[in-house]
Order: C-alpha cells, then sequence, then structure tokens
C-alpha cells in the first residue's frame, strides 16, 4: 500500500508573486532545447529574478548579487518560465555556474511555474569562485508547457554574487543508464553477527557448483573454511546465488572477512556491542525528530536546531491551530509530538503505530525470557528528561503521547472525543528546511475514527506502563482512552479521505476493524474489563489470520493487538489460541525466509516490494522474536535474528539501511532537515536512521529516472530526492528499535 506522497514544492506562491523581468534581448531555440538564450551573449530576456535579486550581463554571464538575511533557498532565485516537457522523454540539464565568496550552495531545479510548484529534477551543488560546468540527465514524469527552470540562491546569512552560463535542457537525449554500485559479490551482515547466532551470506555468482569460501579474521588468518550451496536464480534481485552457512564458528571480534569466488566482503564483526549501540541509536532518533522544543547540541552534536513550530516568526505555530476549512469551528494547542518523516507534518495514525511499537520494545524487556529493561532504563539516551527516574523509553514515548492526547477533539465541540487525524502545513514545503524556519500555515484535519482509535490504543497502553512513575499521567490517559473509545463507537466509519493529501500525506483507511480490535486489546489488558473482553471474542478479527505477507503496519494494526494479547498477562480467555496463532504465523514467516537466498521473511506477490519494505522485514520478523519469546525454541531465535542481516547490509544492493552502520550505509534519507546532500552546513540523519528502502512502485520523479524496471531489491536508491524509497519515518525506526532491542537481549 502507498504510504504518503511526499513531493518536493521549491517555490513557494509568494515567489511567484515577486518576479522582475531582466532587459530584453533575442531570445533561440532549436527543436530540442528547451531553455531560450541560456549563453547570455547579448541579453538576459527571458529570465526574470526575484525582487531582492539585482541581476545583468558580465562577460557573457548572467550574474547576480544575492543578498544575505533570507531564510529559505527559494527567497532569491533566478528562472526562466513557460518551458515545455514531454512525459517519458529525457533531458540533458546542464549549466555553469560559479560563486562567490567560495562554498555557497545553488539549488538548480526542473520544476511546475505555478501552483503547487512541483519539483521534477533537482541538484544543489556547492560552487568554486573559478565556476564549473554540471550536467545532468533525468526523464520527466509529466507532459507540460508551464515548466521553470530555477536556480534558488537564498537562505545565505551575508550577501554573495551567482553568475550563471551555457544553461542548457536539452530534449530527445539518450536517458541515463543507472548501474548501482554493488562492491563485492559476497554478500554479508556489515554490521554483526552473534557469537551464537545464525551466520549466513549470499555470494553472486555464475557458478553452478559449489565452491570453496573462507572466513579471515582481521590479520588475514583463516578461522574457517567450507563450500557454498547453490540456491539458483534469486526472484527478488534476479541474480544467480549461492548460500554460506559459517554459523559454526563461534568466535569474537572485529574485522572479519569472507572469501569466495575470488571476491572478498566487507568486513564485519562477531559479537554482540554493535546491537548494543544499535539498540540505544534507533531510540535516539526520536530526539532530532521532536517538534515544539530546541534539540540541545549538547545532548546530540551536530544536531542542534530551534524550537520548530512555537509560534515564533517565521513559524504560524501549533499553538492554535484551526481546522482545514469545513472541519470546525475550534483551535487547538498541538504543540510537541514527532515530526513524522522527512516533512513537518504530524500524524495521529502513524503516531500511534511508532508510540506502540515503542512501548512494546518496553514492555516486552519486562516480560521476555530474555528482556533486560535496565538497558532501556534513566539516562540511557541522553535525553533532557534524564535522570527523572523514569526509564528515558517512557520518557521520549511521552512526547509524542501528550501530542496524541492533544488531538482529541474537546468537550462541547461537535465530536467530542474523536481525534483529529493530522497536523501539517497548507501546503508541502521544499528542501531544505529547518522545521523553525516553515513559513506555512498550520491545519488540523478531520477527526477520523482510525485516528481515534490509535489514541484510544496507545493511551490504554500508556496507563499500565506509567502508573509506577505517574500515576496522574496514567489515569489521564485511562481517560483519555475511554473517551475515544465511546465516540469511536459513536462515529464508526468516520474513514480519512483518501483525497486529503495537499500539504501531506493522507493515510488512507477504509475499514476500522483492525483498530477496534486493537483498543479493545489494549484497554482490556490495562482494565481488565468484561466489556473490553466481550468486543475481542465476538471480533471477526480475534479469529482472522491477522499476519499476512505484508506485515502490520499504520493501516494494518490488528497484530499490534494480537502480540499484545499474546505476551502481556490476562485472564482472557482461550488466551492458549491467541497464542498459538503467533506461532503459526511465525512459521510461515520463517519459511518464508528459508524459501529466500537472501534470508529475508518477505516475499511479496510478483516481487513488487512495497512502500516502507524495510519496516515490513522488520516487522516480520518480529512476530518471529515473539514467538521465541513465548516457547524458548532456538528455531525462532535464530530466523528473527537473521533477518537483521537483510536490513544491515545481506542484499542485493550490498548497503546497510541504517546510517552510521556498516561500511557502506544509507545516509541521504529524504528530509527537510537532514540535508547534508542539499546543504553542507546540514549534518546527515542520525546514527541508528533506518531507510525505507526498495518500493516497486518507485513513485518519486527521482527514483523514476533511475529505476525504471528495476527488480525487487534494486528498486531503492540512496539519495534525498527519492522520497518513495528513501524517506525516514517514526513508524519505520519504531520497528528498527524494536528489533535491535531483541537482538541484543541475544547477546
Amino acid at each position: 500500500m502507498q504510504r504518503r506522497r511526499t513531493a518536493m514544492l521549491p517555490i513557494t506562491a509568494l515567489l511567484a508573486a515577486a518576479l522582475t523581468a531582466l532587459p530584453a534581448g533575442p531570445a533561440g531555440a532549436d527543436e530540442v532545447e528547451q531553455v531560450r538564450n541560456g549563453t547570455f551573449d547579448t541579453a538576459t530576456e527571458p529570465w526574470w529574478t526575484t525582487s531582492n535579486v539585482t541581476a545583468g550581463l558580465s562577460d557573457g554571464r548572467l550574474c547576480a548579487d544575492v543578498p544575505g538575511g533570507t531564510a529559505n533557498r527559494w527567497d532569491a532565485a533566478v528562472g526562466q518560465n513557460d518551458i515545455t516537457l514531454v512525459k517519458g522523454e529525457s533531458y540533458r540539464f546542464s549549466f555553469t555556474a560559479s560563486g562567490a565568496p567560495e562554498g555557497h550552495v545553488v539549488r538548480a531545479i526542473v520544476g511546475l511555474q505555478t501552483e503547487p510548484y512541483d519539483t521534477w529534477y533537482e541538484v544543489s551543488p556547492q560552487l568554486t569562485v573559478s565556476g564549473d560546468a554540471y550536467s545532468y540527465t533525468f526523464t520527466s514524469p509529466v507532459d507540460t508547457s508551464q515548466a521553470q527552470v530555477a536556480f534558488q540562491a537564498g537562505g545565505a546569512a551575508e550577501p554573495w554574487r551567482f553568475c550563471l552560463d551555457d544553461v542548457s535542457l536539452l530534449g530527445g537525449v539518450p536517458p541515463e543508464v543507472y548501474e548501482p554500485d554493488t562492491g563485492p559479490r559476497v554478500r554479508v551482515n556489515q554490521v554483526a553477527y552473534l557469537p551464537a547466532g545464525p551466520k549466513n551470506a549470499t555470494l553472486v555468482t555464475d557458478a553452478g557448483g559449489r565452491l570453496p569460501w573462507r572466513l579471515n579474521n582481521a590479520a588475514g588468518v583463516t578461522v574457517a573454511q567450507g563450500r557454498t550451496v547453490p540456491r539458483g536464480t534469486d526472484a527478488s534481485s534476479g541474480q544467480n546465488v549461492h548460500a554460506i552457512d559459517f554459523g559454526a564458528y563461534r568466535g569474537r571480534g572485529e574485522g572479519f572477512t569472507l572469501v569466495a569466488d575470488g571476491e572478498t566482503s566487507r568486513p564485519f564483526d562477531i559479537g554482540t556491542r554493535a546491537y548494543e549501540r544499535l539498540r540505544l541509536d534507533a531510540l535516539k532518533y526520536y530526539y532530532t525528530q521532536r517538534s515544539g522544543i530546541a534539540i540541545r547540541d549538547d545532548l546530540r552534536p551536530g544536531y542542534g536546531r530551534p524550537a520548530g513550530h512555537v509560534n515564533a516568526a517565521p513559524n504560524q505555530g501549533d499553538a492554535n491551530v484551526p481546522c482545514r476549512p469545513g472541519v470546525c469551528d475550534h483551535t487547538l494547542d498541538v504543540t510537541g509530538g514527532w515530526y513524522d518523516a522527512g516533512d513537518h507534518g504530524k500524524y495521529v495514525v502513524n503516531g500511534g503505530i511508532a508510540t506502540w511499537e515503542l512501548l512494546s520494545t518496553y514492555e516486552r524487556a519486562r516480560h521476555a525470557r530474555t528482556g533486560e529493561p535496565r538497558r532501556l532504563g534513566d539516562d540511557s539516551l541522553d535525553l533532557p528528561e534524564s535522570g527523572n527516574k523514569v526509564p528515558d523509553i517512557l520518557d521520549e514515548a511521552r512526547w509524542e503521547l501528550e501530542f496524541l492526547l492533544k488531538m482529541q477533539v474537546p468537550d462541547g465541540q461537535p465530536l467530542a472525543g474523536m481525534a483529529h487525524s493530522k497536523v501539517h502545513d497548507a501546503q508541502l514545503t521544499g528542501l531544505p528546511l529547518l522545521p523553525s524556519d516553515d513559513p506555512q500555515k498550520r491545519e488540523l484535519h478531520a477527526p477520523t475514527t482510525q485516528a481515534t482509535l490509535n489514541l484510544a490504543a496507545t493511551a490504554a497502553q500508556a496507563a499500565r506502563l506509567y502508573r509506577p512513575y505517574d500515576r496522574a499521567f496514567a489515569a489521564k490517559a485511562l481517560t483519555a482512552a475511554r473517551t475515544a473509545w465511546q465516540a469511536a463507537l459513536a462515529h464508526p466509519e468516520l474513514y480519512p479521505d483518501p483525497n486529503d493529501g495537499t500539504g501531506g500525506g493522507a493515510y488512507p483507511d477504509d475499514d476500522a476493524t483492525d483498530e477496534f480490535y486493537w483498543a479493545a486489546a489494549e484497554l482490556y489488558l490495562t482494565t481488565g474489563e468484561r466489556q473490553f473482553a466481550d468486543h475481542i471474542l465476538s471480533s471477526p478479527v480475534h479469529t482472522a489470520d491477522v499476519f499476512g505477507p505484508l506485515g502490520f503496519d499504520w493501516a494494518r494494526t490488528a497484530a499490534a493487538g494480537r502480540l499484545d494479547l499474546a505476551t502481556v498477562p490476562s485472564a482472557l480467555p482461550g488466551r492458549e489460541q491467541v497464542r498459538r496463532s503467533v506461532l503459526e504465523a511465525a512459521g510461515t514467516y520463517l519459511a518464508t525466509a528459508r524459501s529466500q537466498p537472501y534470508g529475508m521473511s518477505y516475499a511479496p506477490d510478483g516481487t513488487r516490494y512495497d512502500w516502507g519494505s524495510n519496516a515490513q522485514i522488520l516487522n516480520n520478523a518480529h512476530v518471529i522474536a515473539t514467538a521465541y519469546d513465548l516457547t524458548g525454541a532456538a528455531a525462532y531465535r535464530d530466523g528473527a535474528i537473521e533477518a537483521m542481516d537483510y536490513i544491515l547490509g545481506r542484499n542485493a544492493l550490498n548497503i546497510s539501511y541504517v546510517t552510521g552502520y556498516g561500511e557502506v550505509n544509507s545516509h541521504r534519507q529524504h528530509s527537510r532537515w537532514y540535508a547534508r546532500e542539499l546543504d553542507p552546513k546540514l549534518p546527515d540523519p542520525p546514527d541508528g536512521t533506518l531507510a525505507g528502502g526498495a518500493n516497486s512502485s518507485i513513485q518519486d520523479p527521482y527514483a523514476q529516472s533511475r529505476l525504471t524496471g528495476c527488480t525487487g531489491q534494486f528498486c531503492y536508491i540512496d539519495d534525498i530526492q527519492s522520497w518513495s524509497t528513501n524517506e525516514t519515518a517514526i513508524n519505520w525506526n519504531a520497528a528498527l528499535a524494536w528489533m535491535a532491542s531483541f537482538v541484543a537481549d541475544q547477546g
């Protein structure tokens, strides 16, 4: 299911209203060149500038004096409108540019000249004083005669000079063939294998017969050896592969490599330390996603930033947000919470499943046979709240919970007790953009049954977990959960509008039976009340197979209720059957993993990888891990652990999808503030950030220009422009945090 659409909108309506025509001159065009007068030999027409930029000819170039003190790239720009693009045609976008003083970045885009100002291609080179030539190829995703070439140069503190020449947008060129650098053909978990855990690798080779392999330590000494097992063609990648199993080796150390078929793998460790660090990094991610609070640089060096959306200009803020026209007549203070993904929106449905999985990480540590709650205790995550005698993971989850509670419609208003589905900008903004610099109006969107039940479920779960630490907050959460439950019963079919995607994701969902089941489960586990047990037992969801091949996520939440009913102690009648359903699902996922040469419990129909496939792989492993917690059977433990191999490098692209982990890792995820790719003053995502992963639908233009025709695992590219394959999201990182914590506990 498509998760959301996050287009890049680089130029606001304010820019369009601020264009100033430059002096007229001759324009040239031919049958394939779309830019007019890109050489600036005698004139600058038909190029425009924003009203705050002074531009003119200088030595056969267009040179622009860019003012300092602007907030955004699009606040100062040079461009040309009325350019024609043909859908499916390839274009070479080239130019020569210089900047003084050296080191400034210009954002060059091809996009729509009118609202909603979509961007179809963009690059952000860092300029030198002497100047450099740049050339890029992309494929147009649209037919239009209203395209725009623009060079955005705002956002600098001090004035600077930008010069441009030889601008060309040449149509009809051959499409650029993208060949990912997949490195050595021996694919391994580039981070770590557990000494007493499974150790598997995948060899890409044309060989039909078995081949010798060697495991070398950091000194190059062979410590184990064997022969590969041919697995044939892997459907998820189209590659011919062999399997390597070196699980018999139980030594520890760093810098191991596997050698086979003349290739040497990327290095990896055998030990537990990396997973202890990953458990914490995956959770530390949430602090830098916080809205409504300044991020302290002493707690996250390199990631400090002002508070976002606190009603301080240019923010319009979240302290008194109105509804979209026609939705309601009240305003709410919805400050706080986590930014959902790479934009500045905050969503109850995605916030709900993310909060549940973080709370579940802690609840598992309390109840599971290998759980270690002290590892998630106070002072573990370096938070502003650390030292308050509350486990840090609960402090972090509470930041989102407090926001979810604020999204409830107040008493006395229509639909009182329901939860607004989301709050976000009226229009999507461009990249890069710090949360504190977002100038857009904020709007509440319509309450929905699904959002209301997300609130009921997470607030009920919170009530039992926070009770030992803050009885007043626990009581407040339970009251809100009960109110939300009753409101949802009164309005069982207020579904999100699938067309409500302006300014943020729509999160369409036309079935709330799974959310009712999940909310009833959490309310029952917290209260033990018969009304909630009766709803669980009478729900058709209770006896259905809620563990499909794609796994659970924000749109498929019944599994969250089923997993908690299986693991959290209760007196629910027929609980043994609930537990058996988890074991059956885990067995199915294990069989899937064994059928996959890369070892992941994920095999979608037709090898059509879904949006956020990495989180789905992790959530399927979550089910397998729960089966181990229920039974202690080693097959479940090993199957869950092995799922991490794919995420950490044992995949067709030979890349770790977690920033900061593995020799080659994803670090250009789509984000407005982790945007070093576009602005060297900004950071890459923090260590422990999960990329969404392969997505066969490749909805964004950048991925379409590189990956059209891709097979399964190859439908991914580590670029900030690829919002459909490479975004970051709070629900995806929650899946990583849960599994990293489980694996760390097995050490």
